[in-house]
């Protein structure tokens, strides 16, 4: 790489981190605790590249996206944040954020992002950031997650949302398919304009598209359970999608079945699949990202923090409960179960038993790990990977998925195979059937800790 990138972020190690990185990778580096500073930097004309934290002492990163573009338009801005929200990546593609990565970041792809910034720097066209109404109101949405499943699915509404594709939403009940057809509007330039959610009993009669088209006037349109719906009502939503009058609305439509399934079985249309299919968002079950569920289960308790008179938590063990559990209505059945536990815990802290009662009323259904525990490795990688591939609808995933897909098997392989012989490497290595200095070299390269144990090799 080849060029000078500013990097402003109050965590030293980070910015110790990113130095030698890039350093190493033949750029300068200016690095700053201070956005007052980083901003001093960019009106003298210096740096590159910019990678900026949200979160900073002296301010909001994001916030000072619109001056950098105001001052210097051709200069790349990559969003770094520790707050996993769909909020903090829709609001960086709205200041026009070069690329925007949640922490912690994986810093190969970190630095393969910045050499494309470097690369790029002079040629991308950058575009004032559109002045978004509401913000405040909408920072209840519970579409939050850490998980990659989540950041995907917030990049993918942050890229389709301006356009006027069709999108087509599908996912389980209480995955918040409507919360993100309703994030797509409110952050559109439509955002004025009529959000209208209609059923199949609103289009059934032959006025029902005339009167569905003169409420929505041009807003967005979105179509509820849309496989649901009779096929001769079907015709009729697609002959509405080719003659929508003067004012055409944006459609949106949500399923909780596969709709190219749907297609296939004969519940949906093909011709209608294909009108509504611009862009496709999966929204993940919560079983497939159990690792969010403590960030959810936080949001639920400090929205009830008032009402239940002091603060709650989950303790160890309450997680352990949840995080094992297959939660078939998903994140909705989350949040009712942790507005009870809310209400009725006895002490700040909820406690392993309490949780353990509250889901004892819940739907029996098989543990998280013990439905995997059937799946062949084969089938439980290919299911991962079409799900990847299913986040991004009609866009292909970023390049460089090859390596990508091999470091997230290859890392876990050896940290848990160092686990097994107590981190005796000599013995990792034979159980892998590798060199053993071939082993070092990826422990080294895939930034692996390695446990002691009672002999190191």
């Amino acid at each position: 790489m080849d060029g000078t990138v500013l990097v402003a972020d109050d965590d030293r190690t980070i910015r110790t981190v990113l130095t030698q990185a890039l350093t190493r990778a033949g750029c300068k580096v200016h690095a700053t605790s201070s956005l007052t500073t980083l901003m001093r930097w960019v009106g003298e004309g210096r740096g590159d590249a910019v990678i900026t934290d949200v979160a900073m002492p002296d301010g909001n990163g994001l916030e000072m996206l619109p001056k950098i573009s105001q001052d210097r338009p051709d200069l790349p801005v990559i969003v770094i944040s520790a707050q996993n929200t769909i909020m903090t990546a829709i609001k960086a593609a709205e200041a026009d954020a070069f690329d925007y990565l949640p922490k912690p970041f994986d810093l190969p792809d970190l630095m393969k992002r910045t050499a494309r910034a470097l690369e790029r720097k002079s040629t991308v066209p950058r575009q004032e950031p559109a002045q978004t109404a509401g913000d405040a109101d909408r920072d209840d949405l519970p579409l939050v997650g850490r998980t990659p499943v989540m950041q995907a699915l917030y990049r993918l509404v942050a890229r389709v949302m301006n356009t006027d594709l069709p999108v087509l939403i599908w996912g389980e009940s209480g995955t918040g398919k409507s919360l993100i057809g309703r994030a797509i509007h409110d952050f559109s330039d439509r955002r004025t304009l009529p959000f209208i959610t209609v059923t199949g009993a609103d289009l059934q009669d032959l006025e029902g598209p005339a009167r569905v088209l003169a409420r929505v006037r041009g807003g967005t349109l979105l179509i509820d359970e849309i496989s649901d719906i009779s096929l001769d009502v079907q015709a009729r939503i697609a002959r509405m999608m080719d003659a929508p009058g003067e004012y055409a609305p944006r459609f949106l439509a949500t399923s909780q079945s596969d709709l190219a399934e749907a297609m296939k079985k004969g519940t949906l249309r093909r011709d209608l699949y294909y009108r509504l299919s611009g862009a496709t968002i999966h929204v993940p079950a919560l079983r497939d990202r159990v690792e969010d569920i403590d960030l959810l289960a936080d949001h639920f308790l400090s929205r009830i923090e008032g009402v239940a008179g002091q603060p709650r938590s989950l303790s160890s063990g309450a997680s352990k409960v949840f995080a094992n559990y297959s939660w078939p209505g998903n994140v909705r059945q989350l949040e009712h179960a942790m507005r009870q536990l809310g209400l009725t815990s006895r002490a700040p802290e909820i406690s392993q038993t309490e949780a353990e009662q509250v889901l004892g009323a819940q739907p029996a259904t098989e543990p998280v790990h013990a439905q995997a525990n059937t799946e062949r490795l084969g089938a439980s990688v290919e299911r991962h990977l079409r799900r990847y591939f299913d986040q991004h609808g009609a866009i292909l995933p970023p390049p460089g998925l090859y390596a990508r897909i091999l470091r997230e098997i290859e890392a876990p392989l050896i940290e848990i195979a160092l686990s097994a012989t107590a981190g005796n490497q000599a013995k990792c290595a034979d159980l892998l059937g590798i060199n053993r200095n071939t082993l070092r070299k990826k422990i080294t390269d895939l930034d692996i800790e390695v446990t002691r144990g009672r002999k190191m090799m």
